[in-house]
């Protein structure tokens, strides 16, 4: 029997080591991170931005970051879907978070069931698709193995803000719970962890959807510490900044007007209210630094380490009053700003920033080249992949859409945004990176914007139903 036991354990040893070399040898692993609602006010794009996210920053100088990428669109549903399925929102009439997003491509594999049917093990928690009506945007057949959850923490029994009347019960914010783990973004970046110390006999494409720094800005009391609050910096907001926004601007952002108009009620009422605002997307944007430093360290502690790619990414920016507006819905820089970081072991090289815009639909086609995949033919986007070896080739620029016919591009200049109604934004960064003087009508710019122009969508998708 001793015998046996010996040859039985040679044996276990082999194929041990033949899974452990696979992991070296055969495709590489892929962790996606996804993280909602964080802007281009961290310190990954500048150390003098007041949000500090030390993590993301690491992160970035292990490998590329693109300082100029933007979402496809500034909302949940349709950026998220957009760079699930490749597509682009104007092709697919994808333009709201309840927009049926399946209903509208029935056959189309998003980048999850893609790598799945390639022989991937496609596991993941958190907010990856939209949470629209209790997940039911989330694509089961996209997954080996999913863990559902809810995102909100418990809330607390009132609103910590002590302002009922205004908004919902994610209008709200402050120091919530004293317990770390019952948050949602503990418990997937604990599910994360658990998978990268996990086994596995074929690649994995593990997907983290970070929720924070979503509202309601709750996140336990040692992230409000990190910004006391006489020490919040606050957003420069130039009384004149709305008067040269054209008509297109206004009725696109129309629908949300209330909830700048009700932050002026609520000062009245409460004069620290909007710098409490504030301070809660802060601290709420570090506790997401933390989580993701947390699942990077266990991939570092892991096998997997020198064989997986990582790709984080936000699904859109977020206005904290620049322009007298809250959240995204917009197509301006601070709505469509974001962080995006891509690692290639073997490819990519340290500290690597790359200038030249990029939009979200990149995400799929660049993936699939990394991994030896196929691009599928309905992929609107194109692969960084020739980017990444090459930082100098020539690109077009950025695509961003919102609502059927609203449309922002942008170069590495220029802010360009042509509305449905036919009015227009025209922002020079290089001399306005804030945004704070649409030039539009100006003469001296009709040739930039007749050239801009020209990348705009000649066809708009009507807008798919409602889920």
């Amino acid at each position: 029997m001793q015998k046996y036991r010996i040859i039985l354990f040679l044996i276990l040893s082999v194929l041990g080591a033949t899974n452990a070399s696979c992991q070296k040898t055969d495709k590489p692993n892929v962790l996606f991170i996804t993280i909602d609602d964080m802007n281009d006010w961290t310190s990954v794009f500048d150390e003098n931005n007041p949000i500090k996210t030390p993590n993301i920053e690491k992160l970035a100088d292990r490998g590329v970051f693109f300082n100029k990428a933007y979402c496809s669109s500034p909302a949940c549903n349709p950026s998220r879907s957009s760079v699930m399925t490749g597509t682009r929102p104007h092709k697919t009439g994808i333009y709201g978070n309840s927009s049926d997003w399946r209903g509208a491509l029935p056959k189309i594999k998003t980048i999850q069931r893609y790598f799945k049917d390639n022989g991937y093990f496609v596991c993941g928690a958190g907010k990856v698709f939209h949470h629209h009506k209790d997940w039911a945007f989330h694509d089961n057949a996209s997954f080996n193995e999913f863990l559902m959850m809810s995102i909100n923490e418990p809330y607390p029994d009132k609103k910590l803000n002590g302002l009922d009347w205004y908004g919902s019960r994610n209008t709200d914010w402050g120091a919530w719970p004293e317990d770390i783990k019952k948050t949602a973004d503990y418990r997937t970046a604990q599910y994360a962890i658990q998978k990268l110390n996990q086994k596995f006999d074929r690649p994995f494409f593990l997907n983290v959807g970070i929720y924070k720094p979503h509202s309601p800005f709750f996140a336990p009391q040692e992230f409000f510490d990190k910004y006391p609050s006489k020490n919040v910096v606050m957003p420069q907001i130039p009384e004149e900044d709305m008067e040269d926004l054209p008509e297109g601007a206004r009725k696109l952002v129309e629908p949300t007007n209330w909830f700048w108009d009700g932050m002026v009620k609520a000062q009245k009422e409460d004069p620290d209210a909007y710098k409490d605002y504030v301070q809660g997307y802060q601290a709420c944007a570090s506790f997401a630094d933390e989580m993701i430093g947390k699942i990077i360290n266990a991939l570092d502690n892991s096998p997997y380490k020198d064989n997986t790619i990582i790709v984080l990414w936000s699904d859109h920016g977020f206005h904290l009053g620049e322009k007298q507006h809250f959240e995204k819905f917009a197509l301006w820089e601070k709505t469509t700003h974001i962080p995006f970081i891509i690692i290639t072991p073997g490819l990519t090289q340290s500290s690597t920033i790359i200038e030249k815009p990029v939009d979200m639909t990149s995400i799929y086609p660049t993936l699939c080249e990394l991994c030896g995949l196929e691009i599928p033919k309905h992929a609107d986007g194109f692969s960084l992949v020739p980017l990444l070896k090459d930082t100098s080739t020539v690109i077009p620029p950025a695509l961003m859409t919102y609502g059927k016919g609203n449309h922002a591009i942008r170069t590495e200049r220029w802010r360009y945004i042509h509305y449905a109604d036919g009015t227009e934004e025209l922002y020079d960064h290089k001399n306005d990176p804030k945004e704070w003087t649409n030039v539009a009508g100006k003469k001296e710019y009709k040739g930039v914007i007749e050239k801009l122009k020209t990348y705009i969508p000649k066809k708009n998708a009507e807008q798919v139903p409602d889920l």
